[in-house]
């Protein structure tokens, strides 16, 4: 899946430190944005989801997934991408738990492929080494070392 990342040019890491968690949300789904797979619309949708059901996106510590659901008129494709932050953001006050630096966004068109999308990527980050691996990078040829090492 970090080849897939890579092959389809799904890969920023964030030069702009976001001061909360909606601008970090933002910033993640911008490459999916600028690729023409989702729209504002899908974006506004996961930052009300958070704001209303918690910070559900933040799936283990320093990892979150940004998603809203599968039936978003907002979502154009289907796809996944990985944003980089300079530092933790933090989801919920006092709780470094829900910190995330790595932003794996998701849009689906639909049911089946949302389910896909959640499993594959559970998958490869359960790779023993990957986050911290991931937690590291800074550029394109440090991902691409990751990749290499990791081969996923």
């Amino acid at each position: 899946m970090l080849k897939y990342f890579y092959d389809n040019n799904l890969i920023r890491f964030c030069e702009e430190t976001p001061e909360n968690w909606e601008e970090a949300v933002i910033l993640s789904c911008q490459t999916l944005l600028e690729k023409g797979i989702i729209t504002q619309q899908y974006i506004d949708e996961i930052v009300e989801c958070v704001q209303k059901y918690g910070p559900y996106i933040v799936i283990v510590p320093g990892v979150a997934m940004p998603h809203s659901s599968e039936d978003s008129q907002g979502v154009l494709g289907t796809a996944i991408s990985f944003t980089k932050m300079k530092q933790d953001v933090s989801f919920e006050e006092g709780n470094a738990e829900k910190n995330a630096r790595l932003f794996f966004t998701l849009a689906a068109k639909n049911s089946e492929e949302h389910v896909e999308n959640i499993s594959r990527l559970s998958e490869m980050l359960m790779t023993d080494g990957l986050i911290e691996a991931l937690m590291t990078v800074e550029t394109i040829e440090e991902y691409k070392n990751v990749m290499a090492t990791f081969d996923l």
